[in-house]
C-alpha cells in the first residue's frame, strides 16, 4: 500500500501509519508536544523509547481525539477524517470514545 492510501477497513498497518504520523504532528509543535507529555506523564527520552510501540501511538491518537481542536487540526492537515483517527486509536488497542464510530 502507497503511504497515504487509504485501505477498505483499519488494519493495524494502517492505525500504525496514522499513530505515526500524529506523533510527527505533535512533534511539529512545541505546544501541543508539551501538553501531551504533561498529560501522558513521559519525559522526550521515555517517548522517544517508545515511540513505535501500538500502546504509545494509541496514547497519542487517544491525546488528539481528547480535545475536538486539535483533532479537526490534525485530521484536516493529514487529509484524514476525524472517525479515521477513532478507527486508528481502537485498532491500536485503545479505547476510543467514540463507540459509534
Amino acid at each position: 500500500m502507497k503511504f497515504g492510501q487509504k485501505p477498505k477497513s483499519m488494519t493495524l498497518e494502517y492505525g500504525e501509519e496514522i499513530g505515526s504520523r500524529a506523533l510527527l504532528f505533535l512533534a511539529e509543535d512545541a505546544g501541543r508536544l508539551g501538553a501531551f507529555l504533561s498529560a501522558s506523564g513521559l519525559d522526550p527520552a521515555e517517548l522517544h523509547s517508545r515511540a513505535r510501540s501500538p500502546e504509545m501511538l494509541a496514547a497519542v491518537l487517544g491525546h488528539i481525539l481528547a480535545d475536538e481542536s486539535t483533532l479537526l487540526a490534525f485530521a484536516t492537515n493529514g487529509g484524514l477524517q476525524p472517525e479515521d483517527v477513532a478507527r486508528a486509536e481502537i485498532a491500536l488497542g485503545g479505547t476510543s470514545p467514540w463507540d459509534s464510530v
